[in-house]
């Protein structure tokens, strides 16, 4: 019998290909039975918290070798503590993710936390951005039984606000619309987090605090369904569907200096929950872990849980991100100056 060249190569082949090992995948070698740990630079409890735990749960499995995620909170000096430790200290192998506080982006030019730039011990355009969850406005809120029912009665009558620190939106918020528009609000600092805040405010230490959106309608949904809190003023560029019937602080505001500053400083609420790796990242794992964020994003499984938390899904991605820190970066002087005389502590500027 005959066998043609033809038969012969049919038959070889395919024993040859099979015998040829599958390419290996070196991102998904290498996180393979790996420990990746997100450092959240906020206390538990808090919108920062909530996010972040709520993108771990789902972010592993969209990462090549699936390693297991681990979250710490690393809370201190409005994560300044958290976002040094991540750029000097953790491992630059891909195995550490953290989320700074998003007044970050805005401290080597404001010098909020850090008044002599010591301990800004970082370079935000080295940080490889992931992305951020969602896009969430802060809101300015009272408790039900505090003197003030809006915005004008804060004009006339000073109250307590509960803060974490200077240099927190907690604290720079009402400064800021105490000079721009003149409310008075008086910063209470030294609470470790939001719930504590909460608790200072069923104490009647304190009788407001500015927050983001979902510390609300997340944390306290049996509150503000009960009334227990008033949302008199958001700070986004506009108004969110969820508080559509409360103005925001661009409304507010009279001139055209003053739109142009707080414009600038709403930038931070577009990436409010910033995901971001240390520098020198090997380039194909820093696309993976961006690769995964957007996978998490559009997850059924994230959506549902999120859906169910009242969670908002407004993802940005890494190179967005790290596209408005750079703008915040390189923001013309004198809007920052004219913003960092605003936020100063009494008798500093």
């Amino acid at each position: 019998m005959l066998v043609t060249k033809k038969a012969i190569l049919a038959f070889v082949l395919p024993a040859l290909v099979a015998g040829v090992p599958a390419a290996a995948d070196p991102v998904a070698d290498f996180y393979r039975g790996k420990t990746v740990e997100i450092l959240i630079g906020a206390a538990a409890g808090g919108g920062y918290d909530l996010a972040g735990r709520a993108v771990a749960r789902h972010i592993g499995r969209h990462i090549p070798g699936e390693p297991t995620i681990v979250v710490k909170n690393m809370p201190g000096s409005t994560s300044l503590r958290m976002t040094n430790h991540l750029y000097n200290v953790a491992p630059r192998d891909g195995t550490s993710i953290g989320m700074p506080n998003n007044n970050i982006p805005f401290e080597p030019r404001l010098h909020m936390l850090s008044p002599d730039g010591k301990n800004i011990r970082f370079d935000l355009d080295r940080f490889n951005w992931i992305g951020t969850p969602l896009q969430e406005p802060q809101v300015l809120y009272v408790w039900h039984a505090a003197p003030v029912q809006t915005v004008a009665d804060l004009k006339k009558t000073e109250i307590l606000v509960g803060t974490t620190a200077v240099a927190s939106d907690n604290y720079t918020l009402p400064v800021l619309m105490n000079r721009l528009i003149g409310t008075k609000m008086k910063p209470v600092s030294g609470y470790q987090g939001q719930n504590e805040i909460f608790l200072a405010l069923e104490r009647g230490e304190v009788q407001g605090n500015s927050t983001g959106l979902s510390n609300l309608f997340v944390n306290k949904a049996t509150w503000m369904k009960q009334g227990k809190l008033r949302i008199l003023m958001q700070f986004a560029v506009e108004r969110n569907p969820q508080v559509k019937d409360v103005p925001t602080a661009l409304e507010l505001v009279s001139t055209d200096a003053d739109r142009d500053l707080l414009r600038l400083y709403l930038l931070k609420y577009k990436m409010a929950r910033p995901l971001a790796m240390p520098p020198e990242v090997a380039p194909e794992r820093v696309a993976a872990i961006r690769a995964a964020f957007d996978a998490t994003m559009k997850d059924p499984r994230y959506l549902a849980e999120a859906a169910k938390m009242h969670l908002d899904v407004s993802p940005v991605d890494g190179p967005e991100v790290a596209a408005l820190v750079h703008q915040i970066g390189t923001a013309p002087q004198p809007i920052i100056d004219r913003l960092k005389g605003l936020v100063a502590r009494p008798g500093k500027s």
